[in-house]
């Protein structure tokens, strides 16, 4: 029988989540199976996402982001109705959820077709918000197996009901090594730390900018753009950091920035695991990193890179203090990070997980 999967994503960001989606969905012969996307978003640059990576994608077309177009999405008759037909033309018979947004709207379409459900859960989001937990318990009582990017997500969801969850395992998210590859960082120069990510609270960029203010032989060059952009840039004018702060805004393609750093930083309030991390070691450089959420799973201390001794911004810029003084142990620290990527978290190794939760499902 041939597998085909249905991914439903109804959201509005594009994130680690999404990108992760583009490496399984676009390897089919890799993960046994074909994939087609099932897309709700009032984001256009999410659509381009995926359509660029070359998969399948049913845009259902522009929507609003809001709590009452989130309600009618998961509890009126459009947006189901919509899926049903979308698994119908795609043969599908396996439903698979990623974000938050399409739990509640992909089961009901899974349970009208009987089709059975993955769930992958990216983040703690959904246990830690008490406004998001009843739709999700809802769809997790229905769903057929959960997959978790890493132990962190595992054991926080299983805190809540460990019954919950059936056939539950950690596939963490994989990376194109292919891609991710790069040469040695700057010999010469004022070290530099690349961040990427979205500027959202939960990231915590504003952390990063702090903890620099005590690191001034450094420099910092942040890959994002978000809700929090203005404030960021205020923050950088009112340390009088311009001259050693960049915001590069959004890039399809993070790696010229990377190329030119020596160190990734990670100063995250919350991290589910972070695939910009697993990118920069990918290529070759260590992370500097807060110990939050799956983020002590992939770095490791002094192997793969730093990890500070608390979430504190002074525990912070004390790591990134010892990444500048030991600047030359950084460049071995990058080399076993590479290794670390390609034998543990591959995108090879995450499509062959994914493979086997589906034939355990269909075949």
């Amino acid at each position: 029988m041939e597998i085909r999967v249905l991914h439903v994503v109804i959201a509005g960001e594009v994130g680690g989540a999404e990108r992760m989606l583009c490496d399984l969905a676009s390897r089919p012969d890799e993960s046994g199976a074909a994939h087609a996307i099932a897309l709700i978003t009032p984001n256009t640059a999410l659509a381009a996402l995926f359509e660029r990576a070359g998969l399948r994608v049913c845009d259902r077309g522009r929507s609003r982001e809001s709590a009452l177009a989130f309600l009618w999405s998961a509890l009126g008759p459009r947006d189901v109705a919509w899926l049903v037909e979308v698994a119908r033309a795609e043969r599908a018979n396996i439903v698979q959820l990623h974000t938050f947004g399409s739990q509640v709207t992909g089961t009901r379409a899974a349970l009208r077709l009987g089709l059975p459900v993955v769930r992958t859960e990216h983040s703690t989001r959904v246990y830690d918000d008490p406004s998001c937990w009843p739709f999700s318990r809802w769809s997790l009582r229905r769903a057929h197996s959960a997959v978790f990017v890493s132990e962190h997500v595992r054991r926080t969801a299983m805190a809540k009901d460990p019954k919950m969850f059936p056939r539950a395992r950690v596939i963490h998210n994989g990376v194109d090594t292919a891609h991710f590859t790069g040469a040695p960082p700057p010999r010469s120069g004022p070290f530099t730390f690349a961040l990427v990510g979205r500027l959202e609270r939960r990231k915590g960029v504003d952390r990063a900018i702090e903890a620099l203010r005590h690191v001034p032989e450094a420099r910092l060059e942040i890959v994002g753009d978000g809700t929090e952009r203005t404030s960021l840039e205020s923050l950088v004018r009112e340390h009088a950091l311009e001259a050693r702060v960049r915001f590069h805004g959004m890039l399809d393609d993070p790696r010229p920035v990377l190329l030119q750093a020596h160190a990734a930083l990670c100063s995250s309030r919350e991290e589910g695991l972070g695939i910009a991390n697993l990118e920069a070691m990918s290529m070759g450089r260590p992370v500097v990193a807060s110990p939050v959420g799956g983020v002590p799973e992939i770095v490791q201390e002094g192997i793969t890179g730093f990890l500070a001794h608390d979430r504190s911004v002074p525990a912070l810029s004390l790591r990134m203090h010892d990444a500048v003084k030991h600047r030359d142990r950084m460049l071995a620290i990058g080399e076993t990070a590479r290794r670390f990527v390609v034998e543990r978290c591959s995108i090879e190794s995450m499509c062959r997980g994914y493979g086997a939760v589906y034939r355990e499902l269909v075949l």
